[in-house]
């Protein structure tokens, strides 16, 4: 099957818009997508969630300064309502959000709090076979002394929606190793289509929520959910982990931060060049100087201050490695 090129004019990315954090993350995002893709011919979405009944309060960006400067930077904005998941689980919003997008494009979806490094149109995407980030760690699930172990857990949620669960393997992995069973980071996945993707996001993500199997009783799905659904999604449109090579997305191409401390601590010179550089514009700076993280972290020097901290050739293995020290020095923040 041919490959569709991310040159082709029908590529969408989207990322999700509210007000506050979020919103200034997707300044950054949509700043580093204009910057590295100059060329880009596709078009970036700003899925925005509207205020209704599982909102507390309006969950939209105002407009503004900092909804000028998305529009400007080539965002569109569409709008989504919440029918399922809303403040009780935020995270529900890329799910949602895909049902809004327009059918039969091949689309990417990316977290907000993500910098595109490099050109994406180097990225030999199958948009037929979808996949998703590999960077992670084994964060679900968590197993308890008498609980289940990995291979029951995951195989009662394959089995829960008629999927082959030995195919979905990756048997080079000893048996009860997390990295044997197929577990993606949602800060980025992709499909030919994102209304199929997302309806059935929805189906698999709502019922593991509303009725898990017996063999997760002990475990959490907060912030997990999206996690725990989306192999299952992956697999049943025939997708694998290893659908484009690695080191390109989270990567030479994109780079998913989490949050500034974190990015200033571990990611590479690139990723800092790009960040410092899209940054400093003045019409953009009056704009994310409204952020104390990015006022601090990028204008104020902060974030040098947390990179002195540690040696780029000798970082922590783990994720909370990094944040306890960067807590312990005083300088974490979001």
């Amino acid at each position: 099957m041919a490959k569709k090129s991310t040159k082709n004019p029908s590529l969408n990315v989207m990322i999700v818009v509210q007000n506050g954090r979020l919103a200034y993350e997707a300044a950054l995002f949509a700043a580093s997508l204009r910057h590295t893709n100059p060329g880009f011919q596709g078009r970036l979405f700003l899925a925005e969630p509207m205020p209704g009944p599982l909102w507390e309060r309006d969950p939209r960006l105002p407009e503004g300064e900092l909804r000028d400067l998305l529009i400007e930077l080539g965002g569109e904005f569409i709008q989504f309502q919440s029918h399922v998941f809303g403040k009780s689980y935020p995270y529900g919003n890329k799910i949602e959000a895909l049902g809004s997008m327009p059918a039969g494009e091949p689309f990417i979806f990316f977290d907000t709090d993500t910098l595109i490094t490099g050109d994406l149109a180097e990225v030999p995407f199958d948009f037929a076979r979808p996949s998703a980030s590999l960077r992670r760690e084994n964060t679900w699930p968590q197993l308890e002394l008498y609980g289940p172990g990995y291979g029951a857990i995951w195989k009662s949620l394959y089995d829960k929606f008629g999927l082959d669960f030995q195919s979905a393997l990756d048997l080079s992995k000893p048996d009860e190793y997390w990295r044997r069973y197929p577990y993606y980071n949602a800060g980025y996945f992709y499909y030919e289509c994102p209304q199929k993707f997302g309806s059935r996001f929805l189906e698999y993500a709502s019922a593991i929520r509303d009725d898990a199997p017996e063999e997760l009783v002990l475990q959490s799905l907060d912030p997990w959910l999206d996690q725990v659904a989306l192999p299952l999604v992956i697999h049943s449109f025939g997708g694998t982990k290893d659908a484009i090579p690695r080191g390109l997305l989270d990567g030479d191409i994109s780079c998913h931060y989490r949050m500034l401390p974190l990015l200033y601590a571990r990611e590479s010179d690139h990723v800092i060049e790009i960040l410092e550089t899209v940054t400093a514009p003045n019409k953009i700076k009056k704009v994310l100087k409204g952020s104390d993280a990015i006022k601090r972290m990028i204008y104020q020097g902060r974030g040098a201050k947390v990179r002195d901290l540690f040696d780029q050739e000798n970082l922590p293995r783990k994720e909370q490695a990094l944040r306890n020290q960067i807590k312990k020095a005083g300088f974490w923040m979001r």
